[in-house]
């Protein structure tokens, strides 16, 4: 129910090891979670990361890169209607970060939740009208951030910084669409859940995405 418990657990941190343990292997992190968040998390681990939907970026090792978003002064024209949203919506509570804003209705109840992101989803992108805002919807969030970034302009960055013979991308959300197209033509790319997508296979659940990156790791 709350994001920020939704942690990493030992699997994952296994399959990490597992993956980066090999020097062929260049694994970066695509997330729409705060960078703070993400440097809690993996920051320790030899992992790039791409944090609030590619506004903000790390190589291994480095210091973090901002994508040129400088300017969050929207939120104050955003946050007042997010806010009647959640005292309309028992459950809802909204997310800041630095760069975006979110509103969550995972706890909310079935039917009710839907029902109000879609009327708030178009309250915001009235107000997001030629202000230069892009409205998300992902899994059970409604998200507002600048729209001159998102995950597939990041990725594009890493593919120009790095050449590589093999390339494969892994998402199971529509913001990771953006990913999905960026990618080279030959590239592996695969859809968590079977829903439409420019993604060229797909993989039923989260447990089969681990059992996928299990077989991944160096020989033994």
């Amino acid at each position: 129910d709350d994001p920020l418990q939704a942690t990493p657990d030992q699997t994952l941190k296994d399959l990490l090891t597992a993956l980066t343990n090999d020097p062929a292997n260049q694994v970066v992190i695509i997330s729409g979670r705060s960078h703070e968040t993400l440097e809690e998390w993996l920051g320790h681990y030899p992992v790039d990361l791409i944090c609030e939907h590619g506004i903000w970026l790390r190589e291994q090792g480095k210091e973090w890169e901002n994508m040129g978003v400088s300017d969050a002064s929207w939120k104050q024209k955003i946050h007042p209607t997010m806010d009647l949203y959640v005292s309309r919506t028992p459950g809802s509570f909204i997310e800041e970060k630095n760069y975006s804003l979110v509103w969550h209705f995972r706890k909310v109840e079935t039917g009710l939740g839907e029902l109000r992101s879609r009327e708030l989803t178009s309250h915001l992108k009235f107000l997001a009208t030629g202000s230069g805002l892009h409205v998300l919807e992902g899994d059970m969030v409604v998200e507002v951030k600048p729209r001159e970034v998102n995950k597939g302009r990041a990725a594009q960055i890493w593919l120009q910084r790095f050449e590589a013979e093999f390339v494969m991308a892994i998402g199971d959300d529509w913001t990771d669409e953006d990913t999905f197209k960026a990618m080279p033509e030959e590239a592996v790319t695969i859809k968590v859940g079977n829903k439409s997508s420019a993604a060229r296979y797909y993989l039923e659940s989260v447990d089969d995405v681990r059992g996928f990156l299990g077989k991944l790791g160096p020989a033994r």
